[in-house]
């Protein structure tokens, strides 16, 4: 994981400023919706970090990440005067981050005091690694890891809309209801996934708060059931697919397969690869049963022969 993160903080910067160098300039009212959208993301990242300091909790950002999306897909279709193309983004982002949102809610991320809530399992275990231990370390970790380079990651994600800003004289055709369609899919196959997640956790937590005989099923204490026993993360699998045909609205608009906006994809795609390793490491530290499960499932493409 730590590999993958230094990784990521070293192509966060590279990623973008090569994409920049080869494609073409930035038209005037490009380079505005950026650098307004860029103080907000510095602005908000900033709070995070001091949040986090605060109370202890390191989620800030995860409270964001479904919402902060919506803020700049709709400031650069506002930006664009409300172009179609740009206002489909946006209304599909905003389906998406409505889904996450509601998902976060109910496992606990949020609070009426919204700088609590539940923090994510996973940074109490990286506090442990011993390349994080210390107040200094896990300190500066947070500022340029979980901070910055996470809300730098989700404002990049979005910046195919503002690529789709060039193609505003192109109207909107049989390619962009498509795109559409399957990102739409795509948040269905994730809202199903996170469901049968959240209907398994409850289940095998209602039987251990009630003393009641887990079975097989519950008593290996994971999920291997429904999209589940077609892949073993079908929420990262729809995740990453979904900002990848965002990216292709961009596509669309330019008539050039690759643009400067594709960073954010690949730096998600990359995330996410590092994410399931770290999570399957503490899955099979507690499971004994989940050894098995990573031979037998693949992990984010379902097996067809």
């Amino acid at each position: 994981m730590l590999k993958t993160i230094f990784l990521l903080l070293f192509a966060v910067i590279v990623i973008p400023i090569v994409a920049f160098k080869f494609d073409d300039p930035l038209e005037p009212a490009q380079k505005e919706m950026l650098m307004n959208m860029t103080y907000l993301m510095i602005g908000v990242a900033s709070t995070c970090f001091v949040l986090s300091l605060i109370t202890d909790n390191c989620s800030q950002v995860d409270k964001l990440w479904s919402v902060i999306p919506m803020v700049y897909v709709w400031y650069f279709a506002y930006k664009g005067d409300f172009d179609p193309r740009m206002t489909l983004m946006a209304v599909l982002v905003t389906i998406w981050a409505v889904r996450l949102t509601y998902n976060f809610g109910r496992r606990g991320g949020y609070s009426w005091k919204f700088w609590t809530g539940e923090e994510d399992y996973r940074w109490e275990v990286l506090k442990k690694n011993p390349a994080l231990s210390g107040k200094i370390r896990w300190t500066l970790f947070n500022l340029f890891f979980i901070s910055f380079y996470q809300l730098t990651l989700i404002f990049l994600f979005t910046l195919p809309a503002v690529v789709a800003w060039q193609g505003k004289d192109k109207p909107l055709g049989i390619w962009d209801l498509i795109v559409g369609l399957v990102m739409i899919g795509l948040i269905v196959i994730e809202t199903i996934g996170d469901q049968q997640q959240y209907n398994y956790q409850t289940e095998k937590y209602r039987r251990k708060n009630a003393g009641e005989a887990l079975g097989d099923q519950y008593a290996k204490g994971f999920i291997d059931t429904g999209l589940w026993g077609k892949v073993r993360h079908p929420n990262y699998a729809s995740e990453q697919s979904i900002w990848i045909a965002f990216y292709l609205f961009s596509v669309i608009a330019t008539g050039s397969w690759i643009n400067w906006s594709l960073a954010g994809a690949v730096l998600l795609v990359i995330l996410f690869q590092g994410s399931a390793d770290f999570s399957e490491n503490i899955s099979l530290e507690k499971y004994p049963l989940y050894k098995d499960y990573i031979k037998r499932v693949p992990r984010f493409i379902p097996k067809f022969w």
